[in-house]
This record gives C-alpha cells, structure tokens and sequence, in this order.
C-alpha cells in the first residue's frame, strides 16, 4: 500500500463525518466543480477505502458503537414499554423517574402548560396538562428489518408492460413510416 497524500487523508476523514463523497472531496480541499468525480475516484483507490475501513474500525472501537450495539439499542427502543412513563395512577411520572430509554431519544418533547382559573387576585392554578411527543416507533422496526435482511419492510417496484409499450411504440413507428410510403407512392402516380 503507498502512503496518502495529505488532501486524500483529509478526505478520509471529511468522509468519516460526512459520507458524501463529494462533499467530503470539497472539504478536503479538492475542485467544486469536479468533486463528484475526483470523490468517485478516489473511494475506488483500494488505499484509500483500506484507510476509510480503518479509520471506521477505530472509531467503533474507541465508541463502543458497532452493528451490535445499534441493534440492540433500536430493539430496546421497539420494545419500551410507554406505561414505564406513569404512575399506578395514571399520572405521568416525573422525567427524572423515566427509564433512560425514553429519556434519551423515545421522547422527542415535552410541553407542560399550568391551568389558571379566575382573574386577578382570584387567579390561581389548577392543574397542568401535559403534552408528550414519542420518536417514531415504526421507523426503528424497519432499521431493524433492514439490519436483520429479513426485507419486511423492502420497497417493491415493478415494472408491468414494459414487453408490451416496447411493442406498442414498434407499431405506432411503423404505422408513420407506412404513412410516409403511402404518401410518397401516391405522390408518384
């Protein structure tokens, strides 16, 4: 393996925080105008995806963050269970008593508005209400369905009569080019 320039080394690691390939080209200081290219080259250089795959390999390791631990996080967030978040009485607990799997993502805003009646010096308060935002669940079933390949959630296309607008256009082309002889022919007599 050759040693790296220092501007692909640069890529390298503009491309670990962003992998967009030209994106991370143009922080690392390569054309605007010919980032995509020179990315797409360069991430076919097998120094510099060994590098990418090195650098990827230290960053799970010094994070302790890998396929295993993003599986077993999102499975943990598909399976929290929302009555950890309330009393026996159905009040909602305080956020400090949540489980942290819901304090540290399943909850994606709080909003808690007191309740005033009167006016004046008559005002005073009631109650609150208590409004809660939950990330989308269903988004972590299909990471996990993707992760595991069971392709549950894999978008479908097809692509019906294709055989039969490819013969359609045939006969419509030759439809015009018959016009065209016919018309020629009957010009000629």
């Amino acid at each position: 393996m050759s040693e790296l320039t220092a501007r692909q080394q640069r890529f390298v690691k503009e491309y670990l925080v962003d992998p967009v390939g030209a994106q991370a080209a143009i922080r690392a200081g390569y054309s605007p105008r010919g980032a995509a290219v020179a990315a797409c080259q360069l991430l076919k250089k097998p120094d510099i995806a060994a590098a990418i795959a090195k650098a990827k390999a230290e960053r799970s390791e010094r994070t302790r963050i890998d396929a295993d631990w993003l599986l077993t996080r999102l499975a943990a967030e598909a399976e929290a269970d929302l009555g950890d978040l309330y009393d026996e009485n159905g009040d909602l607990l305080p956020i400090k008593e949540w489980p942290a799997i819901w304090r540290q993502g399943l909850v994606t805003d709080v909003e808690i508005s007191a309740l005033y009646e009167g006016t004046g010096k008559e005002r005073r308060e009631i109650g609150h209400v208590k409004k809660v935002k939950f990330a989308e669940r269903l988004r972590r079933l299909e990471l996990i369905g993707k992760h595991i390949r069971i392709n549950a959630f894999k978008e479908i296309v097809e692509h019906k009569g294709l055989s039969a607008l490819a013969e359609r256009l045939e006969r419509a082309q030759r439809r015009t080019e018959e016009r065209h002889e016919g018309g020629n022919d009957g010009e000629a007599q």
